[in-house]
């Protein structure tokens, strides 16, 4: 059974952990699953339209209209107010309903505060927080063929986008250290 994995905002939001989270489940074949409702696009794009005020209508809406599209099945949509969460940011308890509510055993989110506070242990919670580096890792342990292929995409779309391209500087800018060294390794293996 693939790993069911909700993400946070925070990930959708970085346009790197987007493209790497949507090829790697586009080209997965099953490998995870991925899971989202509208508080957490809603926040993306509002995230989004305040980072970038210039840009037009369409390209927030491509973007919206690309989470939706690629993570069509994975939508979450009723789930309730769950007093079980602990942690300290209470505009996190939609995501824990969320993620309890989609039996997700993993939570991708790059919220450092996510986990509850002193004296709530992450093994009580129903899932296992990953962020996004710990993921890609995972990933790449289970398929390395996997983030291999994705590599050799994303190279040519940047490659011939900007002329250039450094995948491993993009994914460290965007906190992603260790994959990173392991996106280096495969570029270095296609050469």
């Amino acid at each position: 059974m693939p790993n069911r994995v909700l993400v946070d905002a925070n990930v959708l939001y970085s346009r790197t952990l987007r493209d790497w989270l949507c090829l790697l489940y586009l080209e997965g074949e099953l490998l995870f699953s991925v899971h989202w409702t509208e508080d957490i696009l809603a926040e993306t794009i509002y995230r989004l339209r305040r980072a970038h005020p210039e840009w037009s209508g369409l390209e927030i809406t491509k973007i919206n209209d690309s989470i939706r599209g690629t993570f069509e099945g994975g939508r979450v949509d009723d789930f309730s107010d769950d007093t079980s969460y602990q942690g300290n940011d209470p505009n996190d308890r939609h995501v824990h309903a969320a993620a309890a509510t989609c039996h997700a055993n993993i939570l991708l989110t790059d919220d450092a505060g996510f986990a509850g506070p002193d004296g709530v242990e992450a093994a009580e919670l129903p899932y296992e927080i990953y962020k996004p580096d710990q993921f890609f890792v995972l990933v790449d342990d289970a398929s390395p063929d996997l983030v291999r292929r994705v590599t050799v995409e994303q190279q040519k779309y940047w490659l011939a986008k900007d002329g250039s391209a450094n995948l491993p500087n993009a994914l460290r800018k965007a906190g992603c250290n260790d994959f990173a060294e392991r996106v280096r390794q495969h570029l270095q293996s296609l050469v």
